[in-house]
């Protein structure tokens, strides 16, 4: 009977002997730190999305204005006239409708560049990833040691090589320096190393693939999300340039949009013959973004995929 009661009093016990009321509630007490970590995370990423999102809100508040609701209404409301389909209309017709030539002017410059510029990053990219041969690092350390210049620096050896070749005011001036993007080639080297297996590239060769097939059917596919990637920013980069098309054309039928409205800007600056286009530049700079915002949305599923690529073997 007494081992009997010594052994019913041992399970009367409770679980938690032996343990303390520190490790009891350590984890409830850590989740409660991770859950705040979490909630302060969130207001950070509230905060920046509210921070990127002003300007954007703003330039579309501006572009519903007329030109005197400008300077008369606040800043980040609208006024009591919405203009926005007046101004686009303005947009068609002040100076012979030239806004959407220096719209197809960034197209044609952002896209061909852009373009261009991620072609030969994917193959540099890929070559240096994938092929030993003499002088590869120091190439490399090159091409890296570019990527810290920046580009307003280049602008001018840029004019005076173009202007040796006659390019100036041309298309080209502007299309074949975007072709390069040391970044880009940077990126895609990084990329190729961690996404595309020697493995795979070896076992194709065994099943007997050349070079160029298996680049185009083993690594090209595995090769997505950075190509949207270079190409996006390859596109951003040269719809957005300024410096290079200001000092390379002077045609006015030549310009990209962003040299376009602010020769716009200096004119309703100076108030020549008493044009104050302000309204125009609104609407103007509000439509050019528009391209730009399009494309990351619909272009954001590769980076999502490229997310889980290597979470399946």
């Amino acid at each position: 009977m007494t081992v009997f009661s010594q052994r019913q009093a041992d399970l009367s016990e409770p679980l938690t002997t032996g343990i303390s009321t520190h490790e009891v509630r350590g984890p409830r007490q850590r989740g409660k730190r991770a859950g705040g970590r979490r909630i302060g995370s969130h207001v950070f990423l509230v905060i920046l999305a509210i921070y990127f999102i002003i300007p954007i809100w703003w330039l579309f508040v501006a572009a519903t204005k007329s030109n005197s609701g400008l300077f008369s209404s606040p800043a980040f409301w609208f006024d009591d006239t919405f203009a926005l389909f007046q101004n686009i209309a303005g947009l068609f017709t002040h100076q012979g409708g030239i806004y959407w030539r220096w719209l197809g002017n960034s197209f044609l410059y952002a896209f061909s560049g852009g373009i261009g510029a991620t072609i030969l990053s994917i193959l540099a990219g890929y070559g240096f990833a994938k092929y030993r041969f003499r002088g590869r690092s120091a190439i490399f350390t090159i091409i890296l040691g570019s990527v810290m210049v920046p580009l307003t620096a280049l602008v001018i050896p840029t004019f005076m090589l173009l202007s040796q070749y006659g390019l100036i005011n041309t298309a080209w001036a502007v299309i074949l320096p975007s072709l390069l993007s040391p970044f880009g080639v940077y990126l895609m080297r990084v990329y190729t190393q961690d996404a595309v297996p020697d493995e795979m590239l070896e076992a194709a060769r065994i099943d007997g693939a050349g070079e160029i097939r298996t680049f185009f059917t083993v690594a090209l596919p595995l090769l997505k999300p950075a190509i949207v990637t270079v190409l996006l920013l390859s596109v951003v980069g040269t719809w957005n340039n300024f410096f290079l098309p200001l000092a390379v054309l002077t045609d006015p039928n030549l310009l990209p949009v962003t040299v376009g409205l602010n020769r716009w800007t200096a004119l309703s600056n100076a108030g020549a013959g008493g044009e104050q286009v302000w309204n125009l530049i609104t609407s103007g700079a509000f439509i050019s973004v528009l391209p730009l915002i399009l494309s990351f949305l619909f272009l954001q599923r590769y980076w999502q995929g490229g997310l889980s690529l290597g979470s399946i073997k």
